[in-house]
């Protein structure tokens, strides 16, 4: 089956067909900017340009930086604080002309992991990571997600964690990997002593460099990079309209 996947976020929107019996893109994903600020009126017409660019006309999948439950945005990170209670799945469906099911994005970027990734056929605890504007994360017990985690929320050095060890802090701090990499450790070591996960699973872009940081992890959980890397999003948004499709 085909599916439109879209993620999106604090800096783009991101979309590619995708074949949801292998988690494989279909043809070249497409990136538009967020617009800012990045209003529901604002995103739901940028999604739609997507939708229109890709000429697709059946149900799309949309990873959300927000905490969404039965469609509706809870929380807003990275994006206007209009979202808050906000239909998303009502408002992009109503907008696009489409169906539309939303997710919390890190949770799409797990499913993706969990079916056709680094997580695939792994059982116990596994905690998927997104690193970039924010922290995103993904919990799975035995395959199964424990959705809406938001653990990049959690405190850490006396604040949000995401604020000391996100992608966006490293460039904005100038740290080298090394450095950076001592911070991420210091919230990998958080959440294993929260979570005692078997496995880490790194993904956003900092996955692709984690040659340059891994020597200053210390877990005892090994972590490893996501199989999709940055496209895991798109995946798993689209998995996820397809799973809703039944």
């Amino acid at each position: 089956m085909q599916m439109l996947g879209v993620d999106i976020g604090g800096s783009g929107i991101k979309g590619c067909l995708v074949d949801t019996e292998t988690g494989e893109l279909i043809g070249e994903r497409h990136r538009i900017a967020t617009p800012q600020p990045a209003t529901p009126a604002a995103i739901a017409h940028t999604l739609k340009a997507l939708v229109e660019h890709f000429d697709w006309k059946g149900p799309v999948g949309c990873g959300f930086p927000a905490t969404i439950h039965n469609g509706v945005a809870k929380s807003a990170a990275n994006i206007d604080k209009s979202w808050i209670e906000t239909d998303a799945e009502h408002l992009f469906a109503d907008v696009t002309g489409k169906p539309c099911y939303v997710l919390n994005d890190a949770d799409a970027a797990g499913l993706a992991e969990m079916n056709f990734g680094a997580g695939k056929d792994r059982k116990g605890v596994i905690i998927l990571i997104t690193v970039g504007t924010g922290i995103g994360t993904a919990v799975f017990v035995n395959g199964q997600l424990l959705p809406n985690t938001e653990l990049g929320h959690l405190m850490l050095e006396g604040m949000v964690a995401e604020h000391y060890c996100s992608d966006a802090v490293r460039k904005r701090e100038d740290l080298s990997w090394s450095r950076w990499g001592k911070r991420f450790n210091k919230y990998l070591a958080r959440l294993e002593f929260l979570f005692s996960p078997d496995i880490f699973i790194l993904g956003g872009g900092s996955a692709s460099k984690l040659e340059k940081f891994v020597d200053r992890i210390e877990t005892r959980a090994p972590l490893i990079p996501a199989a999709s890397l940055n496209q895991a999003g798109i995946i798993g948004a689209a998995l996820y309209a397809a799973e809703q499709q039944g």
